[in-house]
């Protein structure tokens, strides 16, 4: 079933924190003002029915602008039983007045799962008894408001994807696939890990520390996780920090499969190391500016070794080695795969010729040179000119009735003749050079005439 259109703006701002000090989130200020109240301008005021308002009215509805949660008692029209996107009331404490609202994204053994704003200070997702509950709220058809406000975007400029293709979806569906189902080996180091996520990962996800009392009822919420949870999970501590989105498909394949399984900061190092600089595990203006220089299907395959070399030296590969390789094996793969279907479409692309290559950079008419010019404006050719008359013409002159006779060079003297001979000859060379240097553009032949 599709989810309704608030919560693509509620999972758009999965993980916006509250600052400490005098600084104020922005994300969270402002969603004060779209849930009907712009007078508050610091993110410390209670804030989950902000957040359920502001998502409303973002996706067109009218929120109750108040920033009570147990208003939303009296919002839309009440459910019997939860589903998707509801909104969910819950009590606080003894206090009739105190509360708590977010969006029901599903239910598991420990109670209701509800995405809010305002848990452990963020907005997160968290789970909450249903002897809590106070009740579940969904629109009707007279709260659609004829217009959404100005700052309707999300505030988050990476929303959690749905289903659709895309290089965090195509490489997320081949990470579940890669890591499986639920697991609980004792030689695992992760522990109990479910698709991928450790125990140890969704608790901190969820804001709860893993002790006697609550190991059990994580365990369980582990093994039934939402979709939706394990989306968040790998986009927020994952592609995101990992810096995918700055990578070529096929580059952010290999390299989100060995964050995932290495950890951020040792696959940011292995793939450096493969473009050939520091392993600081910076991911810095060197680096991008390496892996944008590098040939992808190198690049990749070098990952690979790299990634096979630091497999075989962890202390449980004698158990899980052969799964690793083959992992890296099915990656590079699929990452090659990727590869060459980018360069088919960039052939595709040039063969179209310059008319749809909207990137390609117009030079500006100034910068355009005429096609042609008369030879006669050509400083290469008159060089040339100087030169012939001041080499060739003394040996040739005879032959057309033009002498230097002996009186004449008596007259000039030879010393005089010789130096009048090579500097000619070497303005003409000069001319010649830099004529030829500057010139930018094809003769034309130009009839003129000449009246003796």
């Amino acid at each position: 079933m599709q989810q309704p259109p608030w919560l693509d703006y509620a999972w758009a701002l999965l993980g916006e924190r509250e600052r400490s000090g005098a600084l104020d989130n922005p994300a969270i200020v402002a969603l004060y003002r779209d849930a009907g109240a712009p007078g508050i301008a610091h993110d410390e005021t209670a804030w989950c029915a902000a957040f359920v308002g502001a998502c409303l009215a973002r996706a067109g509805l009218v929120p109750t602008r108040s920033l009570m949660a147990r208003s939303y008692l009296a919002w839309g029209t009440p459910l019997d039983e939860g589903r998707p996107g509801a909104v969910a009331v819950f009590s606080r404490g003894a206090d009739p007045a105190l509360g708590h609202v977010g969006f029901l994204i599903g239910e598991c053994k420990g109670g209701l799962v509800v995405l809010g704003g305002n848990q452990g200070d963020a907005v997160s997702v968290a789970t909450f008894p249903r002897t809590r509950l106070l009740g579940f709220r969904w629109t009707d058809a007279g709260t659609f408001a004829p217009a959404q406000p100005a700052s309707a975007a999300p505030s988050s400029p990476v929303p959690v994807p749905d289903a659709s293709p895309g290089p965090f979806a195509t490489a997320l569906a081949h990470v579940l696939e890669m890591e499986g189902g639920w697991s609980d080996d004792p030689h695992d180091p992760g522990g109990p890990t479910n698709q991928g996520i450790t125990l140890r990962e969704y608790a901190a996800w969820m804001g709860v520390s893993p002790d006697a009392t609550s190991l059990a009822r994580l365990k369980d919420e582990l093994r039934h996780v939402a979709p939706e949870t394990v989306r968040a999970i790998y986009l927020r501590r994952y592609w995101q920090p990992a810096s995918c989105d700055l990578l070529v498909p096929a580059v952010s394949f290999m390299h989100f499969d060995a964050a995932v399984n290495h950890g951020v900061g040792g696959a940011t190092r292995m793939l450096q190391e493969a473009a050939g600089v520091d392993a600081d595990g910076e991911f810095g203006p060197v680096t991008r500016r390496a892996l944008a220089d590098a040939d992808p299907v190198q690049l990749i395959g070098r990952y690979a070794d790299i990634r096979r070399r630091r497999y075989r030296a962890l202390p449980h590969f004698w158990r899980f080695g052969k799964g690793w390789l083959r992992r890296v094996d099915h990656t590079l793969a699929r990452a090659r795969t990727l590869a060459s279907r980018s360069a088919a479409a960039l052939e595709i692309s040039t063969q179209k010729g310059p008319d749809t290559m909207t990137n390609e950079p117009i030079a500006p008419a100034t910068a355009q040179q005429p096609s042609t010019k008369w030879w006669g404006e050509s400083v290469t050719i008159w060089g040339a000119l100087v030169t012939a008359v001041a080499t060739v013409l003394p040996a040739l002159g005879p032959a057309v009735g033009l002498d230097l006779t002996p009186e004449a060079v008596k007259l000039a003297g030879d010393q005089v003749l010789a130096l009048v001979q090579a500097a000619a000859g070497l303005v003409g060379t000069v001319m010649t050079i830099y004529g030829r240097s500057r010139a930018s553009a094809p003769l034309e032949r130009r009839h003129i005439s000449l009246r003796l």
